[in-house]
């Protein structure tokens, strides 16, 4: 008997290690893609906050007329950021670049003009909110051009669009496949169980008595499993950072914990909601169909 007790006790810790280590592990491929998807997002506000439009200023627009145009842009809700170069420093910038003064060859005159470079919010760095845009500040006054890279636009718009879906793609057949090998394993574990649970059954427990020592097995194994994803999420991320330290202009530490917060949440919801399954199936069987599974 006491031999009999041991093996079992045996082999429910095994069970939980087993149940541990597979929750764990479908917990740190679930973090990979969450920690994807949040990437995907801040890479895409990074290169559309990083796309600059031109606006070229007319040649007798004074400095002090241009220093008020600026004021009045800052004031745009769609301008995150502007840099007002003058036609001096366009000079300099494209003497140093080619090596020579331009000047020489159009008899001291400077063929450049005066610019402000513009940088959007993320939310309008799109080809049709720039339509209206570039529309609304051609109305200025001594405005020569507006110029933008719009096939660079449409082309990071689709690209991160197409990514955005496959790792949603991803992150639904992850969850739908954690499930199923979450919910076998806890089954399995149960399942030795299963003459026991009809025992506490016939003897008056109630259901919500039968299952809550399985639920919160099931809990501690999930907050277990969460802790040894995120560790190892946590080491992944290290040895990202050191080999890239660049990683963290589009990964802080708000999606760092939000990750973090949604595979503790994620492994203990899931673990807890099997057993219930679980137990629930058992619970409703008959004597005769527990030999028969």
């Amino acid at each position: 008997m006491v031999k009999r007790r041991t093996k079992a006790r045996g082999r429910q810790r095994l069970q939980a290690i087993t149940l541990c280590i597979s929750t764990a592990m479908v917990l740190i491929l679930l973090g990979m893609v969450v920690l994807s998807v949040l990437t995907a997002r801040n890479i895409s506000s990074y290169v559309k906050e990083n796309l600059v439009v031109t606006m070229l200023l007319e040649q007798d627009m004074t400095h002090s007329e241009a220093q008020q145009l600026c004021a009045k842009l800052r004031k745009r809700p769609y301008i995150r950021k502007l840099e007002y170069v003058s036609k001096e420093q366009a000079l300099k910038e494209q003497t140093k670049a080619l090596g020579g003064d331009p000047t020489e060859f159009t008899g001291g005159v400077n063929p450049y003009l005066a610019s402000v470079d513009l940088t959007l919010c993320a939310d309008c760095a799109n080809n049709d909110s720039l339509k209206w845009i570039t529309a609304e500040l051609r109305k200025y006054p001594k405005v020569s051009e507006i110029t933008y890279q719009k096939d660079l636009v449409e082309q990071v718009n689709r690209t991160l669009t197409k990514i955005s879906i496959g790792l949603l793609v991803l992150a639904v057949l992850l969850t739908i496949v954690s499930f199923s090998l979450i919910n076998n394993t806890v089954r399995l574990g149960i399942y030795a169980r299963r003459f026991s649970i009809h025992t506490m059954k016939l003897v008056g427990a109630s259901w919500g008595f039968i299952r809550k020592p399985f639920v919160q097995q099931a809990v501690g194994v999930g907050l277990v499993a969460a802790i040894l994803a995120n560790g190892v999420l946590a080491a992944c991320l290290w040895a990202l950072y050191n080999y890239e330290p660049d990683i963290l202009t589009v990964l802080n530490w708000q999606e760092m914990a939000f990750t973090a917060a949604a595979v503790f949440l994620f492994g203990m919801l899931i673990t807890s909601l099997c057993a219930c399954i679980a137990v629930n199936k058992f619970l409703r069987m008959k004597a005769g169909d527990l030999y028969k599974i």
